[in-house]
């Protein structure tokens, strides 16, 4: 089983996607990422995210998304919903 990356509860900000045992939105990263800010000034911004687990979404985000997909919202959603259909897979 893989860890957990992202959570997504109606009783965290409506549900919107954020680190796994934090409150940070999984947006936030990309954010600040767009803006030109390094990892470092996302991680010195909210210490409750760990470098490991910034580094893991990203690379997720990255093996998620098909060649050529620009969109922010697009590389998060698909991120997501491949790490959550992983962890309800039966394993075979």
């Amino acid at each position: 089983m893989k860890t957990q990356l992202i959570t997504i509860d109606p009783e965290i900000h409506s549900g919107t996607p954020v680190f796994a045992g934090t409150r940070v939105p999984v947006k936030t990263l990309f954010d600040h990422l767009e803006a030109g800010d390094s990892l470092e000034v996302f991680l010195d911004d909210f210490p409750s995210v760990s470098r490991e687990l910034a580094v893991a979404v990203l690379e997720e985000t990255r093996t998620a998304h098909p060649p050529g997909c620009a969109s922010c919202l697009t590389r998060i959603f698909l991120a997501v919903l491949r790490h959550c259909w992983s962890d309800t897979t039966p394993a075979n």
